[in-house]
């Protein structure tokens, strides 16, 4: 078998380390007996190769003159975690009963997933079980946080210190394989969420190999990951390699891209551009539709304008002004970023919907410069664009990581399912929000290195001390009840108002995929209107009818869908005598005699025909 590794740094040596006592009674080639010496590949500097015997599940490692023995950078599995030796994975060893679905952004419907709290074994075997349960709620793609290896058993992954791998307590990469099989045979896509911003603050081999990183940057977490500097080409290769082998051997079927915002890359072609590049062409290799999603604060369309309009080419990105927009005017919330939206949430919320962002130019009191620039319908449609209430970021950054379900009533709760599902971009659900969850999702980790451990649990308290919270308030992160409390309570689904939530976001799902009002990618298709007195003024029979400030509908071609987000009174809404009621979180008997619909407080519905 061959072994190579890119190790420029390596002044005299590299020696392979193949560990003979695990359970192979093979020829190891001189596994603990002083290894195989590694010679250096005359076509590729930097780069230095051996062969020797070995099958799947051989131990595994590199020395660099001299120095102990290091996992593989390329890894495909590490069986003990980041700093263990790795195990030789034979990518062939799975039979593939499913062929991927044919599912586009457009239309699409994503479900964030984070795999070690999803059930209480936290496995992607456990997750597998309850794929159907996806299949019924309407979802088109499961989105799976980072599940690349990290130290301890849980965490949320963006600590990930080993590309090519897959974390070992989620089951390793067989287990991976057996999960996207499993939700490919019930017509669910995966995307997987990759970080290639930062690595994790322990168990990082990578620096003993080569210039992975660089101090020509910095960045919230160190030294840059090196894109721009001498032996950046190797390295970029090295995270492109490890996109497209998700894509190909693992049959994936997207990426979601962490904090591109943080990619610190001054070169003419960006990584960003080569990457979207190299994806678009495993997709027409492949014969299936491949895409990129970027997390991005930027509000830059270029990130996915085409290529060949100038732009970076990403398929799709995460709107972050329509959250904001959406949180603030449902919780009143107005700290930190929701400050900007807080002044008129209504009509910031609006300016989202109909423009994209709040920010496309505009002066941002956060920040304040001002942000963003505006978006170009022609070159970039709305689906691009990534549309949610809740997010594992959203929630799992709050002091607490108390869900929307701890702030809001049932009724606001399906007012924000439908601003999402009914909404011009393309939906995504946070694991629970269906129904409600009562569990919170907090940030945990699971450090081994006592020091790191103790920084973070410090950093975390500090940082939410200064917003005023007590330190006894912030869960610890290192404790192992924070993680289980953050663990899905399946039971909650049958009880209300729990069950009821459920079957709402079931009648969304299946509206928007009937509707093609729903998935038109044309803003101009977008219209909102709303109450913009300070006062409300109530009608004879004691409704909201003459200006209260309840009222907000949004226009979606033929469809309206109207919301009543006052807290006491009934709201009425002129729609015509034709009106066709499609959906309703109220029961609602239709249009009266008048053409109006009464929506109850804290209410939504679905109406097909215009006034």
């Amino acid at each position: 078998m061959r072994f190579e590794v890119w190790a420029p740094f390596a002044r005299d040596q590299v020696i392979l380390r193949l560990d003979s006592d695990n359970g192979d009674d093979s020829d190891q080639g001189g596994g603990g007996n002083g290894g195989v010496p590694m010679a250096p590949d005359p076509d590729r500097p930097g780069w230095w190769c051996a062969e020797a015997p070995a099958r799947d599940g051989t131990r595994y490692g590199f020395a660099v003159d001299g120095g102990p023995p290091r996992p593989d950078p390329r890894s495909r599995r590490l069986p003990e975690g980041p700093d263990g030796p790795s195990a030789v994975f034979l990518p062939d060893g799975h039979t593939w009963r499913h062929d991927p679905p044919r599912h586009g952004l457009r239309g699409a419907v994503l479900y964030e997933l984070h795999i070690g709290t999803f059930t209480p074994e936290g496995t992607l075997d456990a997750a597998a079980g309850h794929l159907g349960e996806l299949t019924e709620l309407g979802v088109t793609h499961v989105e799976l946080l980072p599940l690349c290896p990290f130290p301890g058993v849980h965490g949320w992954g963006y600590d990930g210190v080993a590309p090519w791998a897959v974390h070992e307590p989620y089951g390793g990469p067989a287990a991976l394989k057996r999960f996207v099989d499993t939700a490919h045979g019930h017509g669910l896509g995966v995307v997987l969420d990759v970080v290639h911003n930062h690595l994790g603050p322990s168990g990082n081999q990578l620096p003993a190999f080569g210039p992975y990183l660089t101090e020509a940057h910095r960045t919230p977490w160190g030294p840059a990951v090196n894109l721009d500097g001498p032996g950046s080409d190797e390295v970029r290769d090295y995270l492109l390699g490890s996109a497209l082998m998700w894509l190909r051997e693992y049959r994936i079927d997207g990426l979601r891209l962490d904090a591109v915002h943080a990619l610190a890359d001054d070169r003419a072609l960006t990584f960003l551009e080569e990457l979207s590049a190299a994806v678009d062409r495993l997709g027409a290799e492949l014969g299936r539709p491949l895409f990129l999603i970027a997390e991005s604060d930027r509000n830059d369309p270029r990130t996915t304008t085409p290529r060949t309009a100038g732009g970076l080419g990403l398929h799709a990105q995460w709107n972050d002004d329509f959250h904001h927009g959406l949180h603030t005017l449902l919780t009143g919330e107005d700290q930190g970023y929701y400050a900007d939206f807080a002044a008129d949430p209504r009509a910031a919320l609006a300016r989202s919907l109909t423009r994209v962002w709040f920010h496309d130019g505009t002066y941002s009191s956060f920040r304040g410069r001002a942000h963003g620039r505006p978006v170009d319908p022609a070159t970039t449609p709305v689906h691009r664009f990534v549309g949610f209430a809740q997010s594992h970021d959203q929630i799992g950054n709050r002091a607490a990581g108390d869900r929307l379900s701890a702030l809001l009533s049932p009724g606001l709760l399906a007012c924000a399912a439908a601003l999402v599902l009914t909404g011009p971009f393309t939906p995504m659900l946070f694991m629970g929000e269906e129904w409600g969850a009562g569990t919170p999702w907090q940030y945990f980790t699971d450090h081994t290195d006592p020091e790191t451990a103790r920084r973070v649990r410090e950093g975390r308290r500090a940082e939410f001390a200064a917003h005023g919270w007590p330190a006894d308030e912030v869960p610890d992160p290192q404790d192992p009840e924070t993680r289980n409390r953050s663990v899905l309570d399946r039971a909650e689904r049958t009880r209300e108002p729990h069950a009821r939530l459920l079957a709402w976001y079931r009648e969304l799902i299946a509206l928007r995929r009937a509707q093609p009002d729903l998935t038109d990618p044309d803003p101009a298709t977008v219209d909102v209107s709303y109450d913009s007195t300070t006062g409300s003024t109530n009608g004879s029979d004691g409704t909201d009818d003459s200006g209260g400030t309840g009222r907000y509908a949004v226009r979606r071609g033929e469809l309206r869908i109207l919301y009543n987000l006052g807290r006491e009174a009934p709201a009425r809404f002129p729609v015509g005598t034709g009106a066709r009621v499609l959906a309703s979180w109220e029961p609602s008997p239709g249009p009266d005699a008048a053409g109006d619909l009464v929506l109850g407080p804290e209410s939504c519905a679905v109406v097909l025909g215009r006034v």
